[in-house]
């Protein structure tokens, strides 16, 4: 049989399969042509579970639905409170599905492109200060030193170091949580002053490491056994720390440092990265490279830590500012 006819055998097999089998293709087809991350690819699996359920209790079929079933569908979660965010990014998941079966020639049409998205307002992300971000670091060093107690326990000392090393090392590179705990222990042994980390779709990008970082990585190194692939190991299914696992960790270091728990997560400290970089005069797309974003209105986000920056900026350099009873020069 010759590729070609093998390829039309595959067509042939997704065009007369069910709704399920659909959702497979479709996310084979995401891992294997954009490569796109398990997590993602789960929650494409629940948004489109939940999709064809609602379909088919329309007695709908997903190669032959139009565009009123989406916004139907579409109206029906606004009634059951979902977030506007949450409703955006439902409908780029049935865009993208639909999408592909009209591509491949599995549908007639494809009922989700004339569909609007739900209007959404624009959330300004959780930041910590500067002070803030001070006070949990060194509040970290001091727990991590303190552990040495003769009540302590060495598995409250390791907790403690490795603590200070995620804290170090996140807030140094601005990584995302998921690329965080999943570092190979290599990352402790590099000689050189940055990470190749591969994000999402798996792109690969350059993100420095900072002295204390280092030496954090460093310390924490010392006081792991065995020879595993991972910087921060786990007795969990995929080997290393789990996201929840630092999550959690992290509100009890929060607390520790007086800070509210529901004001500090991994994902804050990524947005106090490049929030704190950019009010240093950063440029905005350096932040977008270090951050991964593959279009930088993502980034865009930060942007509003910069207008006191800017009215600053103005203040300061522009030629017209200045004081009239100071320079010498009265208003015509």
């Amino acid at each position: 049989m010759t590729g070609s006819e093998k390829a039309d055998d595959a067509t042939d097999e997704v065009a007369g399969a069910e709704g399920p089998d659909l959702i497979v293709a479709y996310l084979e087809m995401l891992a294997a042509e954009r490569g796109a991350a398990a997590n993602t690819l789960a929650a494409y699996r629940r948004d489109l579970d939940h999709y064809l359920a609602a379909l088919a209790a329309s007695g709908r079929d997903p190669l032959d639905t139009d565009a009123g079933e989406v916004r139907a569908y579409l109206a029906d979660l606004e009634t059951q409170g979902l977030k506007a965010a949450s409703a955006a990014r439902r409908l780029s998941c049935l865009r993208g599905f639909h999408k592909f079966l009209y591509a491949e020639g599995l549908a007639e049409t494809d009922p989700s492109a004339p569909v609007g998205g739900p209007r959404r307002g624009r959330t300004l992300p959780k930041v910590l200060s500067v002070a803030e971000v001070d006070d949990l670091l060194r509040t970290a060093r001091e727990r991590a030193v303190a552990p040495q107690a003769e009540n302590a326990t060495g598995g409250e000392r390791r907790r403690a170091v490795r603590m200070l090393c995620l804290l170090e090392t996140l807030y140094a590179t601005g990584l995302r949580v998921s690329e965080l705990v999943a570092l190979p222990r290599s990352a402790a042994t590099t000689k050189q002053r940055y990470l190749v980390v591969k994000g999402k779709g798996g792109r690969e990008r350059l993100v420095p490491l900072t002295d204390l970082a280092r030496a954090a990585m460093r310390e924490h190194l010392t006081h792991l056994t065995g020879d595993g692939p991972f910087l921060f190991p786990s007795d969990s299914e995929s080997g290393h720390l789990t996201r929840q696992a630092f999550a959690r960790d992290l509100k009890i270091a929060a607390a520790a440092a007086g800070i509210r728990e529901d004001r500090v997560s991994p994902h804050v400290l990524r947005h106090a990265f490049a929030s704190h970089l950019l009010q240093n005069g950063a440029d905005l797309r350096i932040v977008q490279e270090l951050l991964g974003h593959a279009d930088i209105s993502t980034t865009q986000i930060y942007t509003h830590v910069l207008d006191e920056r800017l009215k600053s900026m103005v203040r300061d350099l522009h030629p017209l500012m200045d004081d009239p009873a100071e320079s010498g020069t009265a208003p015509v």
